[in-house]
This record gives C-alpha cells, sequence and structure tokens, in this order.
C-alpha cells in the first residue's frame, strides 16, 4: 500500500553515507521528489546507471516518512548521444537545473512539466550541432517561464499596449518584456531588439520541440546565442536562485 509507481528523470544527487545515495528527480506525477537508491555506491548495485544524472526511467518507490526509498528503476531513456558531447551535457544540465530551481511547488502541472523536460533532453541528445540544441534550450526556457506563469511579453508593449510589428523595440526583463520606441523615449531602456529576433522567439514559444520552422532552419548560432543569454537574464530577474551551470557554459562561448 505504501508502494507507488511514477516516471522520473535525474537531476541532482547527494551522497547519504558510504552506501546510499539521495536521488533528486522531477517526476511526471508528483513534480520534485527525492529518493534513497540503497546500495548504489556498490559495485553490484542492481540500480547502477539507472540512477545517473540526465536519465528518464520508470520507477517503484517506497513511501517513508522523511524520504521515499528507490526498490526500482527501469530506464525509458538515457539520452546517451548527450554524454559523448561537451556542449549538449551542459546544456541538458543548464536545463535540469531551471527545473530544481523552479520546480518546487509545481505538482499541478508536474505532468505537463515532465514531458516538456522530456522533449528538451531528447532533442538536444538528436541535435546535429550546437544551433540545434541552442534552439530546444530556448523553446524549453519559454515554455516553462509560460508554464510557471512568467511568460515574456513578446507581442504587444508593456507600456501603451498597441501591437508592435515590423519595428525595432526595446527589450526589460524587469518589466517583463517588449517596449515599443515611442514608450521607450520616456523609460531610457537600453537593451534594443530588432522584431526579427522577437519574431524568432515568438516562433520558437509557439511551434513543438520536434517541428522544424523555417526560423529554425534560418537561425544561426550567433542568433541562438543572443536569444538564449537573453531569455537567461530574464530568468534570472523572475528566480531567486542562480545558474550554477551558466559559469560552464559561458567558458564553452556560449554567451
Amino acid at each position: 500500500m505504501n508502494n507507488y509507481v511514477t516516471e522520473a528523470i535525474n537531476l541532482k544527487s547527494y551522497s547519504l553515507n558510504d552506501a546510499d545515495k539521495i536521488i533528486v528527480m522531477y517526476s511526471k506525477d508528483n513534480g520534485l521528489i527525492k529518493g534513497v537508491a540503497k546500495g548504489i555506491k556498490k559495485p553490484k548495485s542492481r540500480l547502477g546507471a539507472r540512477m545517473d544524472l540526465l536519465v528518464a526511467n520508470s520507477l517503484q518507490l517506497l513511501k517513508g516518512r522523511n524520504m521515499d526509498t528507490i526498490i526500482q528503476a527501469q530506464t525509458v531513456n538515457n539520452f546517451r548521444k548527450t554524454r559523448e558531447d561537451m556542449d549538449k551535457l551542459m546544456l541538458s544540465s543548464y536545463v535540469s537545473e531551471l527545473i530544481v530551481n523552479f520546480g518546487e511547488g509545481s505538482e499541478a502541472a508536474s505532468k505537463e512539466i515532465y514531458e516538456l523536460l522530456y522533449k528538451a533532453l531528447n532533442k538536444i541528445a538528436d541535435s546535429k550541432d550546437k544551433k540545434d540544441a541552442l534552439i530546444a534550450v530556448i523553446k524549453f526556457q519559454l515554455k516553462l517561464l509560460l508554464i510557471m506563469g512568467f511568460c515574456v511579453e513578446l507581442d504587444t508593449c508593456l507600456c501603451c499596449r498597441e501591437q508592435i510589428l515590423d519595428e525595432d523595440m526595446y527589450f526589460s526583463s524587469t518589466m517583463g518584456g517588449v517596449i515599443c520606441k515611442d514608450c521607450n523615449e520616456t523609460l531610457g531602456i537600453k537593451l534594443k531588439m530588432h522584431h526579427k529576433i522577437r519574431d524568432f522567439l515568438l516562433a520558437m514559444l509557439q511551434f513543438d520541440f520536434n517541428y522544424e520552422s523555417d526560423y529554425d532552419k534560418k537561425a544561426t548560432e550567433k542568433v541562438c546565442q543572443v536569444c538564449f543569454n537573453l531569455l537567461d537574464d530574464y530568468i534570472k530577474v523572475h528566480s531567486s536562485k542562480k545558474q550554477k551551470t551558466l559559469k560552464v557554459l559561458k567558458e564553452l562561448t556560449i554567451q
């Protein structure tokens, strides 16, 4: 009666003692959960590589008073290609860290967030180059912000509420989106955004990971890096926790 089954993706781990670890996971049914992987440090552990980070499993857990225990794990996807490429690994780690930072209290949307995370990790793993991997992360950033209630306003000026069409605009992470040129004469926001960058971001928000639009095809790696940083700055404003992975990403010239 105290057992339950769920699908979950491993995000983080802590050492509990000489033999056991605590695994932080995002589950399809219960949002962020923690489970004890008993004996995981032993060479003949039956859980083994299933408890590695960035692995999706079908799990059976025993409900405990303070901490659940992982009884069985069957790998659904280990995103193998991610481990063969440092850029993919760092971007996947960034995505998983976003889930850790934003996932607390998200149980009501756990299925939607789980599926979003799974699609993003799968797309990063299968991406043919850094540009495609960055596009997957940009889609994830935008869609996660939407689910969590921090959606970026990209269509209408936050001041005059008029739609911004084929003209340049300004972007404010603090205010939450775009400002038209006329309104910005008073505000003096420095970050200028070309309307084609805005159109690209709108497309990334709208389209699924597996749909390759003209925007995906025409985007350059440089454009994707600009958009990634723009959204990460926005995330910093709306999150009380810092993204530790970002320091490594910058060292890999994703900036």
